[in-house]
């Protein structure tokens, strides 16, 4: 599986408007030229204003694929998305949620990572993109993108090869879980969503989801 680190994207939390209130939001993500340090929590310079829904061990990082961009660029008529528009921290070529699974362990250039879960989009991709419809076309879409939990720091920077370092043994692919999580009673969704229970590096929040779903 060839993969390639074509963008590192940061940003801190800013206010901006929702309507008639004015919201902290880190979602706003931009290209950053040269080395990126990545910590146990994010990548430097970057910062979540939720802690609660956004970032953490399990969430530490954000990557989407590169080539989802073209099919977005598409949907939204623009001619232009720079990296970082959907809130990812890395913008990766070759990312396939088809095939990488919860567990699976990645590593570019001196940092290594763990997929933790899924994306589901909230309403602050909408005003990223300045359209209010996103997150419903995201989850339509199904391809999610994965977060990462940080299982070594280091030193990555645009340009950097991504190595598939280890499997997980129980192969729950990312984008069939993603699947299952929004249509909980599709044929062989409850399957799907207990064998992620059993994965170790399942983060804590889709623990939680998973089995209040499974409960219903």
């Amino acid at each position: 599986m060839s993969m390639r680190l074509v963008g590192v994207n940061t940003g801190r939390p800013a206010e901006v408007r929702h309507g008639d209130q004015r919201i902290r939001t880190g979602i706003f993500k931009h290209p950053v030229m040269g080395p990126v340090r990545v910590g146990m929590g994010n990548l430097e310079g970057d910062g979540q204003a939720d802690l609660k829904h956004h970032g953490g061990a399990d969430k530490a990082v954000y990557a989407y694929a590169l080539e989802r961009y073209d099919y977005w660029r598409g949907v939204l008529q623009r001619q232009r998305l720079d990296y970082g528009a959907f809130g990812e921290n890395l913008t990766i070529a070759g990312l396939d949620e088809s095939v990488l699974c919860l567990g699976d362990r990645l590593r570019t250039g001196s940092a290594e990572f763990e997929i933790t879960q899924p994306r589901v989009p909230c309403f602050k991709l909408g005003l990223r993109l300045d359209e209010p419809a996103m997150p419903r076309l995201f989850a339509d879409y199904a391809w999610p993108g994965v977060y990462l939990r940080v299982l070594r720091e280091g030193m990555i920077e645009a340009g950097d090869t991504v190595h598939l370092i280890a499997r997980e043994p129980r192969r729950v692919a990312i984008r069939p879980l993603f699947q299952a999580y929004l249509n909980p009673r599709e044929q062989q969704a409850e399957q799907l969503m207990r064998q992620a229970l059993e994965v170790p590096a399942l983060s804590a929040e889709w623990r939680r989801h998973l089995r209040q779903r499974l409960t219903v």
